[in-house]
C-alpha cells in the first residue's frame, strides 16, 4: 500500500470517528424533549452531513476495510432517517431539526452507498433526496436543498440507465423519479431558478407513460405543486412585468391534465382541487386575453358551482365576477351582461363592500339602460334581503345620479318613481339625512334643467320630490317641490298647471303667496295679485325681499294697482324703532305709494273710495314718521321728503275739491296733514317762518275747517241727524283754526296788503262757521262772545253780518223755538250797531230785514226798556229812509209797510196800556212812515187823531177824562 493511500485511509478514519463521535453526542437528544439544545443539535447534524459528504467524495473504489465503515454509516443514516419521522413538529422550529436530521441521514446513507447499488436502493435514495430537499426548502434552506437535489441527479440518471426487462420496479422507479423531479422543481422555483423549474416540469410532463403509472396520491401531490407554482405566477405582482400570464397557463394546464386522470374515489379532495384549478385557470386565461378559453373554462365550472351547497361562497362569487368581466371584454350584448350581473347580485349579501364592487363596476359600463337595470336589481335585492338602510340609501342616491344622465327624460322619471315606490312598498323608512340628500339631488337636477330652460323636465324633477317616500320631511319639502314645479310651468306659460301645483301648497307660507302672485301677474289678474301680496304679509315667514321682487315685477309690467299693493306691503314691514336708513326708505315708499294712487285715481274705472283712503292713510303715516323724527332730532334726514309731502298733500286736497265728490272729510284731513307737516318743517328749521309758509298754513287750516263744515251741512241736508259730539269737535276745530290764523297775524307773518285782506276775510268766515255750530249746540254765551268779537274787530264786510243774522234768525224762527230771545236780541242789536257804523255801501234791503228781526224779538219781550230801544232803532231807520229816499237803492216797500203797521199797532197797544209817552212816539213814527208809503196822506190822517188823544191825556188830568169816550172817539 502506498503512502498516499495510507494517508487517505487515515483521513477517512478520522472523519468516520468524528461522525460517530457527533452521532454519539447528538442522537440521545433527538427525542424532542430537549428543546433548549436544538440549535446545537442542528449545528452538529449539519457538521455530520458535511463530514459524510466529504467521505462520499473520498471513499475508495474498492477496499474491504471501507466496506465495514460504509455499512456502519449506512446503518446510522437509516437510524437517523427513522428518527426524523418520530420528532414532534411542535413547536415550529422542530421542522428545522427534522430537515437537519434528514440532511445528515441522507449524507450518511449516501456515504455508505455500495458501488453498484440495486434499483431498490436507488429508488429509496432518490426518494430520500426528494424528501430531504422538500424539508430543507420548507425551512428556507433553498440553496442546500438545491445542492441535495442536484447531487441526487446522478441517482436519477442511474435509475434511468438501468434496464428493467421484467418491469418489476417500473412503478417504484417512475414514482421516485417524478417525486424527485417535482421536489427539484419546487426547490428551484422557491430559489428563483425558473429555468430549472421549467426544465424539471418538462421532464415530468414529457413522459406520459411514467405519469400513467404514478400512484394517485403522488399524482395529487404533483398536481398541487404544479397548481401552486402556476397560481403563484399570477399572484406575483413584483415579477408581473417579466412573467406573463401565459407562463402560469402552462403550469396550470399541466396540473389540469393530471387532474383529469384522477377520480374522487382514488384521490379524495381532487374535485375541490379541480374546481379551484379551473377557477385559477380561467383567471389566467382572462389575464392573458384568451377570453374564449376563459369562458369555456368557466362553462366547465358552472355545473359544479350550481350543484354546490355553498353557492354564495367568495370563491364562487369571484367566478361570477370573472364571468362578467369576460363578457365585458368580449363585448357581449346587454342581455348577456344583465344576466351575468343578475347572477352576481342574486348571490350577494348586499354588504357595503358588495355594493361598492357593483357600483365600481358600473362606472365603466356604457349601455345606459343596462346600468339602470343593474342598479334596479341591486335595489330590489337589497330590499328583499333586508339589507341595512345605509346600503339602500347609497343605492337610491346612485340611481338618482344615474337617472339624471338619461337622455330619455320620461324613462328616467319612471325609473325614479319605480324605485321610490319599491322602497315604500318594502316598508323601509328613509331616514332624515339620506332623505335630505336625495331631495337635494332632485332639486339640483331640477334647477339644472330650469337653468337650461327645460321647463317641463325641471317640473318633473321637482315633482319627484313629492313622492310619499319622503313623508318624514313632507311638511317642509313637499310645498317647496310644488312651488318649484309651479314656477317651471309658469315659465312654460302653462298657467293652469302652475295654478294646480301651487294650490297643493299651504297658503300660510310667504313663498307660496309669492308664487301665487307671480302666476296672477303673468296672467294679468291684478286683483288676485293684490290678494296674494296681502296674504304674503300675513304669513309668519314673511320676508321683505319677496315684496321687493314683487315691486320690481309689477313696476316692470306697469300694473299700478299691484305695484301700489306691493309698496304698501313694504311700508307695513317698516318698524317705528328702525334705524335712520329705514326711516328714509319708509318716506320714499310713501311718496311712491301716493304718486301711484293718484295716477290710478285719474283712471276712469278707478276704485275711488279705496284709492282716496289709501292716499290719506299714507299721508297720515308720513305725518307720524315726521313727528317721530322731529322728536328724535333726525328730521333733516327726511326734510326734502316732508317738503314734497306737504306740498303734494295741499295740491291733492285742492284737486279733490273739484274732482272728489262726497269726500269732504278726506279733503279736510289732507289739508290738516299738509298744515301739520309744514308746521313741523317750520319748527325744525332754524330760520323763521316765511310769509309763503304762513299763508299755506292759514289756507290749509281754513280749507280743512271749511271742508268739515260743508260735509256736516251735507249730512244734515240729506236727512242725517246732528251728532252733538261731532258738532262740538267741528266747533273746536273752527275755534282752533281761528286762533291759529290770528296768532300768525299777530306775529306779523302776513306782509302783503292783499294777503292781509284775504286772511281777514278767512277769519270772518270762520266766525260765521263758529256762530253756526255754536247756535246748533245752543252755546249762546259763546255765540255772544263771537258777536262781541265781531263788533270789536272793526269794519268788516257786510256779508259777514248778513250771514250771522241769517243764522240767528233762522234758528229763532224755524230750527229751534227755544232759542233764548235775549241772546238773539243782544246779538241782533250788536250786529245792527255794527252795521250802522258802515256809512258807505249800506244795503237798505239787509238793514230793513235785520231791523225787522231786531224789532220782532224786542217787541216780543214786551218790556219798557226793549220798546224804548226798538223805537230808537225805528227812528234811526226813519232817518235812513229819509236819506235814501229817491236814491238808486230804495228802502224796500214791504219793509216800509211793515214798519208802518208795527209802529201804529205798537202805539195803539201802548195807548191802551196807558203808556202815553211811548204811544205818542210810536204814533209819531207811524206818521213819518206814512210819507213813504202809497196812500200815506190818508193813513197819516188816521194816525193823527191818536196823537191828539195822547196829547190831551198828557195835558188834562186823568180824573177829568172819560177814557172810554176818548178811546171811542179816537177809534
Amino acid at each position: 500500500m502506498s503512502a498516499r493511500k495510507k494517508k487517505d485511509l487515515s483521513n477517512l478514519q478520522q472523519a468516520y470517528d468524528s461522525i460517530m463521535g457527533l452521532l454519539t453526542e447528538t442522537k440521545p437528544h433527538l427525542n424532542g424533549s430537549d428543546i433548549p439544545n436544538r440549535p446545537s443539535l442542528v449545528q452538529n447534524l449539519y457538521q455530520i452531513a458535511s463530514l459524510a459528504e466529504s467521505l462520499s467524495e473520498q471513499r475508495p473504489r474498492s477496499n474491504s476495510s471501507w466496506d465495514h465503515l460504509a455499512d456502519n454509516l449506512d446503518q446510522e443514516g437509516v437510524d437517523l432517517w427513522n428518527i426524523s419521522g418520530l420528532i414532534r413538529l411542535i413547536p415550529a422550529d422542530s421542522l428545522v431539526l427534522v430537515a437537519a436530521v434528514r440532511l445528515a441521514a441522507f449524507r450518511l446513507i449516501e456515504a455508505g452507498l455500495e458501488l453498484k447499488p440495486s434499483v431498490q436502493t436507488l429508488v429509496h435514495l432518490l426518494r430520500a433526496a426528494s424528501k430531504t430537499g422538500n424539508a430543507l426548502s420548507e425551512v428556507g434552506k433553498n440553496n442546500v436543498a438545491a445542492t441535495i437535489l442536484t447531487a441526487a441527479a446522478k441517482y436519477e440518471e442511474m435509475l434511468r440507465n438501468l434496464h428493467d426487462s421484467d418491469k418489476i420496479h417500473q412503478q417504484s422507479v417512475a414514482c421516485a423519479t417524478i417525486v424527485y423531479f417535482s421536489s427539484r422543481m419546487e426547490a428551484a422555483w422557491k430559489e428563483g431558478n425558473y429555468t430549472v423549474a421549467e426544465y424539471t416540469s418538462h421532464m415530468i410532463m414529457s413522459d406520459d407513460q411514467r405519469l400513467a403509472i404514478l400512484p394517485p396520491h403522488d399524482k395529487k401531490l404533483l398536481i398541487c405543486k404544479l397548481f401552486q407554482i402556476g397560481k403563484s405566477l399570477l399572484q406575483d405582482e413584483g415579477n408581473r412585468a417579466a412573467l406573463k400570464p401565459s407562463n402560469a397557463i402552462d403550469w396550470l394546464r399541466n396540473a389540469f391534465k393530471l387532474v383529469d386522470q384522477l377520480e374522487e374515489a382514488t384521490a379524495p379532495g381532487i374535485q375541490d382541487i379541480r374546481i379551484s384549478l379551473l377557477r385559477t385557470l380561467a383567471r389566467a386565461y382572462f389575464l392573458d386575453g384568451a377570453y374564449d378559453q376563459a369562458e369555456a373554462t368557466l362553462d366547465e365550472l358552472i355545473p359544479s358551482i350550481d350543484s354546490s351547497n355553498d353557492q354564495g361562497s367568495p370563491e364562487h362569487q369571484a367566478l361570477r365576477w370573472l364571468r362578467l368581466a369576460i363578457l365585458r371584454k368580449r363585448g357581449a350584448g346587454a342581455n348577456a351582461l344583465l344576466e351575468a350581473f343578475k347572477t352576481v347580485i342574486n348571490h350577494m349579501d348586499m354588504s357595503e363592500a358588495d355594493i361598492t364592487d357593483i357600483l365600481q363596476e358600473l362606472k365603466t359600463l356604457t349601455p345606459f339602460t343596462l346600468v339602470t337595470s343593474v342598479k334596479q336589481l341591486c335595489l330590489q335585492r337589497a330590499l328583499h334581503y333586508g339589507t341595512e338602510s345605509d346600503s339602500i340609501d347609497r343605492l337610491l342616491l346612485s340611481l338618482i345620479f344615474h337617472c339624471a344622465k338619461d337622455d330619455d327624460h320620461n324613462r328616467a322619471m319612471k325609473t325614479l318613481d319605480a324605485a321610490f315606490t319599491s322602497i315604500l312598498e318594502a316598508e323601509v323608512e328613509l331616514r332624515s339625512v339620506p332623505a335630505t340628500a336625495c331631495l337635494t339631488l332632485i332639486w339640483k337636477y331640477g334647477d339644472s334643467h330650469y337653468q337650461m330652460k327645460k321647463w317641463s323636465e325641471a317640473a318633473d324633477w321637482f315633482l319627484a320630490g313629492t313622492h310619499q317616500l319622503f313623508n318624514e320631511k313632507s311638511s317642509v319639502t313637499r310645498p317647496k317641490c310644488y312651488r318649484k314645479a309651479a314656477l317651471c310651468y309658469l315659465e312654460q306659460k302653462d298657467y293652469s298647471k302652475a295654478s294646480t301645483m301651487i294650490r297643493r301648497c299651504p297658503t300660510n307660507e310667504a313663498a307660496t303667496c309669492y308664487v301665487m302672485f307671480l302666476i296672477a301677474v303673468h296672467q294679468g289678474l291684478e286683483d288676485e295679485a293684490v290678494m296674494s301680496i296681502r296674504d304674503m304679509q300675513k304669513a309668519s315667514d314673511f320676508d321683505r325681499k319677496m315684496v321687493l321682487l314683487a315691486t320690481q315685477l309689477s313696476h316692470k309690467l306697469e300694473m299700478k294697482s299691484v305695484l301700489l299693493s306691493a309698496l304698501k306691503a313694504l311700508l307695513s314691514a317698516f318698524k317705528a324703532g328702525a334705524n335712520n336708513d329705514a326711516v328714509v326708505e319708509a318716506m320714499t315708499l310713501i311718496r311712491c305709494i301716493i304718486k301711484i294712487a293718484m295716477k290710478l285715481l285719474s283712471e276712469p274705472l278707478a276704485n275711488r273710495p279705496v284709492l282716496m283712503e289709501t292716499v290719506v292713510n299714507h299721508f297720515r303715516t308720513a305725518k307720524t314718521i315726521t313727528e317721530a323724527t322731529a322728536t328724535q332730532k333726525t328730521f333733516p334726514l327726511i326734510a326734502k321728503d316732508v317738503s314734497w309731502l306737504w306740498r303734494t298733500s295741499y295740491n291733492y286736497a285742492v284737486q279733490g275739491c273739484s274732482e272728489w265728490s262726497n269726500c269732504e272729510d278726506r279733503i279736510a284731513e289732507l289739508f290738516d296733514i299738509s298744515r301739520e307737516l309744514l308746521e313741523t318743517c317750520c319748527s325744525a328749521s332754524p330760520a323763521d317762518m316765511d310769509p309763503e309758509a304762513a299763508l299755506h298754513i292759514i289756507n290749509s287750516s281754513f280749507a280743512a275747517v271749511s271742508a268739515r263744515v260743508f260735509s256736516f251741512r251735507e249730512t244734515l241736508a240729506s236727512g242725517g241727524s246732528a251728532d252733538r259730539e261731532k258738532l262740538r269737535a267741528i266747533a273746536a276745530e273752527i275755534s282752533a283754526s281761528k286762533n291759529r290764523i290770528n296768532g300768525i297775524i299777530n306775529r306779523n307773518k302776513v306782509t302783503e296788503d292783499a294777503d292781509a285782506a284775504h286772511v281777514q276775510y278767512l277769519v270772518h268766515t270762520l266766525r260765521i262757521f263758529e256762530t253756526e255750530f255754536l247756535a246748533q249746540l245752543k252755546e249762546w254765551h259763546q255765540v255772544s262772545a263771537v258777536i262781541e268779537e265781531i263788533a270789536k274787530s272793526g269794519t268788516l264786510g257786510l256779508d259777514t253780518y248778513e250771514a250771522i243774522v241769517d243764522i240767528l234768525l233762522h234758528r229763532a224762527q224755524w230750527s229751534d223755538k227755544e232759542t233764548p230771545v235775549n241772546v238773539l236780541y243782544t246779538c241782533l242789536e250788536k250786529l245792527l250797531h255794527g252795521l250802522l257804523q258802515v256809512k258807505e255801501d249800506l244795503s237798505l234791503e239787509r238793514f230793513s230785514r235785520w231791523l225787522r228781526g231786531l224789532c220782532t224779538v224786542g217787541l216780543s219781550r214786551n218790556t219798557a226798556g226793549d220798546r224804548l230801544k226798538i223805537i230808537g232803532y225805528i227812528e234811526h231807520a226813519l232817518s235812513v229812509l229819509e236819506q235814501h229816499h229817491g236814491g238808486d237803492q230804495p228802502y224796500p216797500m214791504d219793509e216800509r209797510q211793515w214798519l208802518l203797521a208795527t209802529t201804529y199797532n205798537t202805539g195803539t197797544e201802548c195807548l191802551h196800556a196807558a203808556f202815553f209817552d211811548e204811544a205818542k212816539r210810536w204814533f209819531e213814527a207811524a206818521t213819518v212812515i206814512c210819507r213813504f208809503v202809497p196812500g200815506g196822506r190818508e193813513r197819516a190822517d188816521k194816525v193823527r187823531p191818536s196823537i191828539v188823544v195822547v196829547d190831551l191825556i198828557l195835558i188834562i188830568p186823568l180824573s177829568y177824562l172819560d177814557l172810554g169816550v176818548i178811546f171811542a172817539s179816537a177809534r
